[in-house]
């Protein structure tokens, strides 16, 4: 009997290898040219149009990812409560951030509010990711965190998903799994990427 893999398992060895590019593009990057486009991508907050009241859930940097804290700084200005995610299991749970200097270790080096935080449901998600395409969809580090987390805030309601990335993590066409979750929109130092408008025109 030939040993195939399955449908399910070359999507997911395609995935690995599209995971690798699109950070092996990005560790080429400077600390200097990091820190400069992560800025850039904050002069589009204004161009987001955040849901009222707002409950925007941001992420805390590792490694070379791009730093959303300024675009997070900017919804600040816009009246968004923030908060971040923590790593509890298997999911992601979502606490309210206050003072910096209440963050505690949240899971696979990343940083969080304490246990003394109040847990929210955001209605707007900011989601690392390591790779992306124009159709909204995502490479991410291959845990699942956010696709399940997603899934599950969306059972009580709307929620509009914002990958943050540099323009170099960019695509062709990132290969998909049943589970994956489709971007609303991808924001770079370019610009915003809206994946619904981008679908429209296909």
């Amino acid at each position: 009997m030939p040993n195939e893999k399955s449908p399910k398992t070359q999507t997911a060895t395609l995935k690995e290898a599209a995971r690798k590019t699109a950070l092996l593009q990005r560790r080429a990057l400077t600390v200097a040219e990091r820190i400069e486009r992560s800025l850039q991508i904050a002069l589009f907050a204004s161009q987001i149009k955040l849901p009222s009241p707002a409950r925007v859930a941001g992420f805390w940097p590792i490694r070379d990812e791009v730093d959303p804290r300024p675009l997070m700084a900017k919804f600040t200005e816009m009246g968004a409560e923030l908060c971040l995610p923590i790593v509890s299991g298997d999911d992601l749970v979502f606490r309210k951030l206050g003072r910096e200097g209440d963050l505690v270790p949240a899971g696979f080096g990343t940083y969080g509010p304490d246990e003394h935080a109040t847990e929210v449901s955001p209605n707007v998600v900011l989601v690392p990711l390591a790779g992306f395409d124009r159709s909204g969809q995502r490479v991410g580090y291959g845990k699942g965190f956010y696709d399940r987390a997603i899934s599950r805030l969306e059972a009580s309601g709307p929620v509009t998903t914002i990958g943050i990335a540099f323009a170099c993590q960019e695509l062709e066409a990132v290969p998909v799994e049943p589970h994956d979750r489709t971007l609303d929109m991808i924001v770079t130092e370019r610009g915003i990427i809206r994946a619904k408008e981008s679908k429209d025109t296909k």
